[in-house]
Parts: structure tokens; sequence; C-alpha cells
């Protein structure tokens, strides 16, 4: 059933990426290595009406082929030519530029990275106006059918992990993952960190322990026995290769003291798991972990879905008023709250209270692992996991489709 799934979101996707094709000279489509680019760019080029030239940058030959980059594509100007893994070649995006600039015909070029803000920064400061983006994500629960929760929690969202045949295969995919991740991908993907992999995995482990708390650079680099220049470089290397997601703190115009440090969640729940070796749901429960995992599944539920031009923070003074997401289309406008609570019969500590105070919210929603939606009081609505999509129809939004 779930490789059915896998085709079928693979299909819609390429509705959405195709329909951007039609329209604009280049699309970008960027993700995780192993969250399915590949496999869904040829699944495109089978479909695609014109012949097709796939270019893979890892690939010692092709990666000399565009030793001449407008010689050489210029030869191909009337196929599709897909580029992957293009932020190991950065250079040619105003090569790229130059020929969508002499022929701007919708569907020349697709291009595929690892590797984003950066490779976004690039390409927009060479192609703005000539590349849609699309972002894959690893699998999300509105994917699955609703009783594929806990598995997709547990192992998270890759597919190869999401769709192993055993628990055991789940695990051991998501270990081989990390180490070829530290040993092989940062090195592939242009990065020059000169820090032993084992001694990188400790730091990934550090961070999976402090997941969703704030970051703090001075204990992380002490403990490493790094810099906190070296460090903060390490963060923006994991979180523009997707592997982390940093999280904001909102910055309301009130007369509190704010924690001013972003929270920093491991992406994806299995690979928090593998790094905390809670292999299975049993080994999660009993874990203290098991509270900000729940927190960060859900929150990749939602902000890997959540509508362009919204902006997502979360909110903590020094006094203790906290919230866990706050979710804002424009500054100034009252936001959404959210909390997210690992329990059948959640409640709320007063630190959400003296926040909702603080930011006189137009809705409130606690997200909880149960099956029933339900008022907790009249200000606030307790919400399945699976029901999130409430939240954008009670605030006049919609999700973007899977």
């Amino acid at each position: 059933m779930l490789y059915n799934l896998q085709e079928m979101i693979k299909r819609l996707l390429q509705d959405q990426i195709v329909q951007s094709m039609q329209r604009f000279p280049a699309v970008g489509l960027i993700g995780a290595r192993q969250v399915g680019k590949t496999t869904l760019a040829k699944m495109i080029a089978e479909r695609w009406p014109k012949e097709t030239l796939y270019i893979d940058l890892e690939r010692p030959s092709d990666y000399a082929a565009l030793s001449e980059p407008e010689r050489f594509l210029s030869r191909h100007s009337q196929e599709l030519i897909i580029i992957d893994e293009i932020q190991l070649r950065s250079e040619l995006f105003p090569v790229l530029r130059s020929l969508i600039d002499m022929d701007r015909r919708p569907g020349r070029f697709l291009l595929l990275g690892s590797s984003s803000p950066d490779l976004v920064r690039q390409s927009g400061e060479s192609l703005a106006g000539r590349i849609a983006y699309h972002q894959l994500s690893p699998f999300l629960l509105s994917e699955l059918s609703p009783d594929k929760m806990d598995l997709l929690w547990i192992r998270g969202g890759f597919p190869p992990s999401t769709i192993a045949e055993s628990e055991d295969a789940s695990i051991q995919w998501r270990q081989d993952f990390i180490m070829t991740y530290l040993q092989r991908d940062l090195s592939v993907l242009g990065y020059d960190i000169r820090i032993p992999a084992l001694t990188l995995r400790r730091f990934w482990q550090m961070l999976a322990h402090a997941h969703g708390q704030p970051a703090n650079l001075s204990q992380l680099a002490t403990n490493m026995e790094l810099s906190r220049q070296s460090v903060r470089r390490l963060l923006d290397v994991l979180q523009e290769t997707f592997m982390i997601r940093r999280l904001e703190p909102f910055h309301a115009n009130i007369k509190k003291r704010l924690v001013k440090a972003p929270k920093i969640y491991i992406a994806d729940s299995g690979i928090l798991h593998a790094l905390l070796g809670t292999n299975t749901f049993d080994d999660l429960m009993r874990h203290m972990a098991a509270g900000p995992s729940w927190e960060g599944f859900c929150m990749a539920q939602i902000l890997n879905q959540i509508p362009r031009g919204w902006d997502a923070f979360f909110y903590r003074t020094q006094a203790g008023a906290e919230v866990d997401l706050i979710l804002q289309q424009q500054p100034g406008q009252p936001p959404i709250l959210v909390e997210f609570k690992h329990s059948q019969s959640p409640k709320l500590a007063a630190g959400f209270w003296s926040a909702r105070q603080d930011l006189q919210p137009k809705a409130c929603y606690v997200v909880y692992p149960g099956a029933i939606a339900y008022p907790l009081t009249k200000s606030v609505e307790v919400l399945p996991l699976t029901q999130i999509s409430t939240i954008w129809k009670h605030t006049a939004l919609t999700f973007k489709n899977p």
C-alpha cells in the first residue's frame, strides 16, 4: 500500500511541476538528498513531449561535459535539460540566464538541488523572474492514511525509511543515511568542513538532545571545543541541507523581555530518533524526548505545507510566557497560536495563557494525537494531527497541495 501511495504522491507533484514548466523557462526542485528528487525528475522526463537530456553533476563525465557550458547547452537548446545537483556548479547560473534571455520558451531547464537557501540565493540573483521553485519534503501525514501516523512519526518521512519492509530495515537505512551524509554528502555538496565525521555526528546528536530548545551557541561551542563562529557555520550547513529547522523568535511590539535565540529542531523525526537511539515506539515513549519529538513532528506537518507569504515563529518571554508555534501572514496582524501536546487529554500551562494575553491572537489551537476535535475553552480548539487543515479553513487559508 505504501508503495502505491508513493507513486500517487509523485504523480501529484509531477502535475504541479509540469504546470510550472509550462510557464517558466526554468524550474527548480530542491530538497534533502534521498528525498526522491531524481526519481521524480525522471518520471517527469518520461511524460515530457520533447526529448530530454539528464546531466548528473556528481558523475565525472557529465561534470566534464560542462567545461564549456554555453557551447554544450546551446547544442541541446531544443531539449528539456535536467541538471542534477546544480549547486555543485553555481557558475552555471549566469550562463543559464544568458541562454534563457536569448530564448524564453518555457520548459527549457529543470534544476535539482540538495542545498538551500544558498542555492535559491545564487540562482535568484541570476534567474530572477525566469525560475519557479518547488520544494520536495519527506512524506507528510496528509499524503498517507491516518492510521500511519505513529509509523511516520517513528520512521520519519524519507521514503526508503517510511516504506522499509521492517522496523530493522528502516533503522538501518537511517543509520546509513547519517553516516553517508557525514562522510560523503557534505563534501560532495561542496562544503569544506575540516572536522572529523565522528565529531560532526556528536554535534548532531547534541542538537538532537536539545531538539526544540533555543540554541545556546556558547554551550555548544564549549562542549564541542569549537569557536562560536564554527558552531554557527555548522548550524548553517545543516539547515542549508535540510537536516535541521531553525525557528525564529516572534518579536512583538510589547514591553516584554523576550528570548532572542532561535529554536533548533532536527527536521525529520526519523533522523531524530536514530540520533537518540529511540528505535521503537516503546523506546520513544520511555524517553524524555517524546514530547519535544511530537512537537517537532507536528510542526513539520504544518510548516512543510504553510502557504507562501506566511511566517512562522515561536514566543517565549524571560518571565515564562510561551507558545510553540505562531503563524502570521503580515506583520501587525493578529497571529494564530498553536501548541503541541502528546496527550489524550491535553492541558495548557500558565505560560500559554500569559502569552495569549500578550499577543491577542485571532485563533488558538492545541494539536494532539487523538481522533476527535473539541473546544478546550471558548477561545482554544483541540485538534487531532490528522485534522490540522481545520486551522486554515477557520482562517480563510488553504493548504498547498502535497
